[in-house]
This record gives structure tokens, C-alpha cells and sequence, in this order.
């Protein structure tokens, strides 16, 4: 299959809720990038919706970024490429990446817990 992302991802695993039609649905983020993140979740969008989701962050606030879902598997998840991202949202993402780089391993898949258990 071939890797249509523009920048590089990292496993991760970050807590999420999602918002659609006034209700909110618990999700986890399994990868992210500076383009785009993919939301473990179950709960009905389609591909070409826009979303908006708040991501808890390590330090116990919340990051609020929107996308357009890029593709999806009904009870699994979807794939979000964020659209619009202001300077603090983007630094934020920064941030988490470089945290889930320095918990990683040196092995292909750079895999790291960001939420306190």
C-alpha cells in the first residue's frame, strides 16, 4: 500500500473526545503527525466530514484542533488531516511529538504512553 502522508508519524497513545451532533465520543489517538492523527473510536462519520476533537495532553490540559476525516473503518476509527491550525496549536503538536520521540526506541515504530495511568 503506498504512504500518501507528508510528514512522518509516531505511535502514540493520547486520550481524545470527538464532537458531533451534540454528542461527545471517547477516543484514543494511536499515531500522530504535524498533518494529521489517526482516533481509535467507535461512533458514525464518513470520510470528507469535518471534526473537532480535544486531545488531553501530558500535562493535564487540553489541546482543541478540527480536520477532515481522511478515511474511516466503521467500530475501528478514522483518519483526520487537521485543517487550520493556529501557531499555539501547532507547537503543541510539536511538543507531543518530541516527547513521544524521546520515550521511543531507537526502532522503526517509536511507540510511547503520553497519558498518565
Amino acid at each position: 500500500m503506498d504512504d500518501r502522508r507528508s510528514t512522518p508519524r509516531l505511535s502514540v497513545s493520547l486520550e481524545a473526545v470527538w464532537d458531533r451532533e451534540s454528542d461527545n465520543h471517547p477516543a484514543l489517538i494511536t499515531d500522530l503527525s504535524l498533518g494529521g492523527c489517526y482516533m481509535n473510536t467507535v461512533g458514525e462519520i464518513m470520510s470528507g466530514e469535518m471534526v473537532g476533537f480535544r486531545v488531553l495532553l501530558p500535562d493535564g490540559d487540553w489541546l482543541y484542533v478540527e480536520g477532515e476525516v481522511r478515511h474511516h473503518t466503521v467500530g475501528r476509527g478514522f483518519g483526520v488531516q487537521f485543517t487550520d491550525l493556529d501557531p499555539d496549536q501547532n507547537e503543541k503538536i510539536e511538543w507531543l511529538l518530541r516527547l513521544a520521540q524521546e520515550a521511543g526506541t531507537e526502532a522503526d515504530s517509536i511507540s510511547a504512553n503520553l497519558v498518565a495511568e
